[in-house]
Formats: C-alpha cells, sequence, structure tokens
C-alpha cells in the first residue's frame, strides 16, 4: 500500500474519531450552558450596525466541509498527527472557555426562507446561541487556514486565504456570534498554532540555570499581568505573552519564537507577542543611542546592533530571535541564526553562526554580525570566528580584540566557557 493511500485512510480514520467528539464536546457543553441561570452578552454598541447577510451561510458551514478536508491532504504522518492534536486541543479549549465564562449570543435573527434557511435551520436544530467565547468556528478558521496554506501556492494559497476570511467575518454576518468571541477566537487560535507547530521544532538542550532564572522572570512578570487583568482585562494580552516567552526559556527554546529562515516571524509569535517584541524593540532603541552602530573587527567583518538604516556591508547575519529581519537589510545578503537573548547558545548554534560568517566573507567581502544591541551574541560568535580563522589566538586574545573593536562588549564566565569549548574543537 503506498504511502499516500496509507495517509488518505488514516485521515479517514481519524475523522471517523474526530466527528463524534467534535459533536459530543461541543453539543453536551451548549445543552449544559442552556440550563445555566443568568447567562448574559459582552456587546459593543456598535455592532448593531453589522448587516444580517443570509448567503454567507454559506461559507459559515463550508468550514465543516474543509475539517474534514484537511486531514486528507496531509502528505506525512507527522502533519497529520500534529494537525490531529490541533483540532483536539481547539476543541478542549474552547469547551474550557464555554464553561468558565459562559456567553449568549443577543439579537434575534430575521426569519430566512429558501436554501439559505434551510441551512439556518439545520444549524439551529445543533447550535443554541450559547458557546460564544472563544468562537469555536475562528479558532478552527485560522488553524485550518494555516494548514491549507503550507500545501498550496500563487494564486490558489491567495483564493485560500480570501476564503477562510469570509468564513471569518460570516460568524458575524450571520448573527452567530459577536465580536468579542471572534477575538478571543483568534487569540486561541494563534495560541494553538504556537503551541502546536506545524512544523516539528528542533529538540533544544535541557535549560541551564540562566535559562531556568529568566523564565522564572518572565513567569512571575506573566502572574503580575494576570492578576492585574481582572481589573484591567487588556492586561491580558502581555499577560499571554510573558507565559509564552517562560516557556521559550524554560522549555521549548529559541524555536519557540518560530523565526524562519527567510527571516519572518509566524503570525502567532507575530500577534501574540507584540507586547514583548514592543518592549524589546524599546528597549534597543533607548540602549543603541549611545551604542557605535556598527564596529569594524577584521577582513570585512563587523559587529552591531539591529540595522535600522542600511549598512554598508553586503552581507548580514542576523542573530536576533525577538525581531523579524530588518527590513534595512532587504537589499543585503542575508543569514539568520536565531539566539536567546542573555544566556549562551548552544554549540550547534554557535557553529552554524560562525560558518554563516566565514561563507557570506567569503562570497560577499564583508559581512555584518548582529544581534539586538551588538554587545553579546554577536560579540560572542564575532570572537568565535577569530578563533577559527587565527587557530593562533587564545580565547583571551580573541575576546580582547573584540573588545577593542567594541569596548561595549560583554562577555561572561559562561561565554569563556563556551568560547574554550570551541577553541577546543576547532583546533584538534
Amino acid at each position: 500500500m503506498s504511502e499516500r493511500r496509507t495517509l488518505f485512510l488514516q485521515g479517514v480514520g481519524w475523522l471517523l474519531l474526530l466527528a463524534p467528539f467534535f459533536f459530543l464536546t461541543y453539543g453536551q457543553v451548549n445543552q449544559f450552558t442552556a440550563g445555566r441561570e443568568g447567562t448574559g452578552s459582552v456587546v459593543f454598541g456598535w455592532e448593531r450596525y453589522i448587516p444580517f447577510l443570509p448567503l454567507t451561510i454559506l461559507p459559515y458551514w463550508s468550514l465543516d466541509l474543509l475539517y474534514g478536508l484537511s486531514l486528507l491532504v496531509c502528505t506525512t504522518r507527522g502533519e497529520q498527527r500534529r494537525l490531529v492534536c490541533r483540532l483536539v486541543l481547539a476543541s478542549l479549549v474552547a469547551c474550557a472557555g464555554f464553561l468558565l465564562f459562559p456567553l449568549r449570543f443577543s439579537f434575534v435573527r430575521p426569519e430566512v426562507h429558501g436554501a439559505a434557511g434551510w441551512l439556518f435551520a439545520q444549524l439551529e436544530q445543533f447550535d443554541l446561541p450559547y458557546n460564544q467565547s472563544p468562537s469555536l468556528h475562528i479558532i478552527l478558521c485560522w488553524l485550518l487556514w494555516r494548514h491549507f496554506s503550507q500545501h498550496l501556492t500563487g494564486v490558489w494559497r491567495r483564493l485560500n486565504g480570501g476564503w477562510f476570511l469570509l468564513i471569518a467575518l460570516s460568524v458575524l454576518t450571520t448573527w452567530q456570534h459577536h465580536v468579542i468571541d471572534v477575538i478571543t477566537g483568534l487569540a486561541a487560535g494563534m495560541f494553538i498554532d504556537w503551541l502546536i507547530p506545524m512544523e516539528k521544532e528542533p529538540r533544544p538542550l535541557r535549560a541551564d540555570a540562566r535559562r531556568r532564572a529568566l523564565a522564572g522572570r518572565y513567569l512571575c512578570g506573566g502572574l503580575v499581568c494576570t492578576a492585574a487583568a481582572l481589573c484591567w482585562p487588556w492586561l491580558a494580552w502581555p499577560a499571554l505573552a510573558l507565559m509564552m516567552v517562560a516557556l521559550a526559556y524554560g522549555v521549548r527554546g529559541v524555536g519557540a519564537l518560530q523565526k524562519d529562515v527567510s527571516g519572518r516571524l509566524s503570525p502567532a509569535v507575530r500577534w501574540l507577542l507584540l507586547p514583548w517584541r514592543l518592549g524589546m524593540s524599546l528597549s534597543m532603541r533607548l540602549y543603541t543611542r549611545r551604542l557605535p552602530v556598527v564596529s569594524p573587527l577584521a577582513e570585512g567583518v563587523s559587529l552591531g546592533s539591529y540595522p535600522l538604516r542600511p549598512p554598508e556591508q553586503r552581507a548580514v547575519v542576523d542573530l536576533t530571535s525577538e525581531f523579524p529581519r530588518a527590513r534595512a537589510t532587504r537589499r543585503a545578503a542575508w543569514c539568520g541564526v536565531p539566539m536567546l537573548d542573555l544566556v549562551v547558545p548552544e554549540m550547534a548554534q554557535l557553529k552554524q553562526a560562525v560558518e554563516s560568517v566565514e561563507r557570506l566573507r567569503r562570497e560577499y567581502g564583508s559581512v555584518l554580525i548582529h544581534c539586538a544591541l551588538g554587545l553579546s551574541r554577536s560579540a560572542l560568535v564575532a570572537a568565535a570566528w577569530l578563533l577559527r580563522r587565527n587557530p593562533q589566538l587564545n580565547v583571551q586574545e580573541a575576546v580582547a580584540q573584540v573588545c577593542r573593536a567594541r569596548s561595549q562588549a560583554v562577555f561572561t564566565a559562561e561565554h569563556l566557557e563556551l568560547l574554550q569549548q570551541w577553541k577546543t574543537e576547532v583546533t584538534t
């Protein structure tokens, strides 16, 4: 039996399991909430101007078809398993929200006739006006849009995005959900997308003491924001962002920040971590006001901070994980080796960065190594490159050369230990 046929049959099998799981969990929670007293609604005043468009029931219903089809288009078993986990978690997260924060849809839908009326009638047989926030329809819309997008290119990918946008809008124009349900559903969908990425992340080494300490600080910040969110709900966003960064430092490693080989951040990271990324950007801009933008090192290699203006160097090695590729580097050859800030990278990351610097230097003649400030990650890679380029140097001499080029560079005892290990590796 071919691999493709096997995946198809497994997809059918998963669908036979997921369909009753979805209907049972969603339906039982809906019935339970219908029997509760005092279920209210959260409605913005301007929502009453959202039109009721009966024909948008078509894209609304199409999500059910796409749900089943998604399991049949997977190309690997790993992809299929991750999709199943994402779909199961979507139902569990949504049902938890429905139970903890029960809400009711408050508009009275007009009477609808014809084919659209029949579709609404079928929906009403199953879906009571509860199970509102977070919208499971929006969670699945986000996850399935992301899933199908990775299998499409060009105009088909744009059509796919347009259709899923119609599905997302249809939850409002069919008067199935209020706007708050869409916002919370979108956040939940992004979080699941981040928690179970479409592609398997490389397994990081066990977090060292420094990483655990930083994870603890971010966790404490997230807990403080969570408590404050009880009075100021908008703080739930930075609370979630800080919790996610804590997981990145403490458990998942740099892969959790999901910066791809083109320097783009995943949509989930781009939006969910926006409060943290804005804080990091503000910090970077404040600190770099007193730092030289670029510091020449040797033989066409320079180090510096995150470039806000086009660099003179023809190639760039980007070590940041918190920022996407700088727009200022669009015309330069670019290579990204994301590293977590304030911690020692893994030996494999250091090796990849040094090899990238040397390759780009040979091909383009000049290369800029940059992180956020140009003081730690880029200084470490610059010293490691010197040790490889000049085997006669010892660690102290390489570090001294970097510090002469950029006097603000910071080398910790852990950095020096890693450089000593690197020195041993490149000279044996």
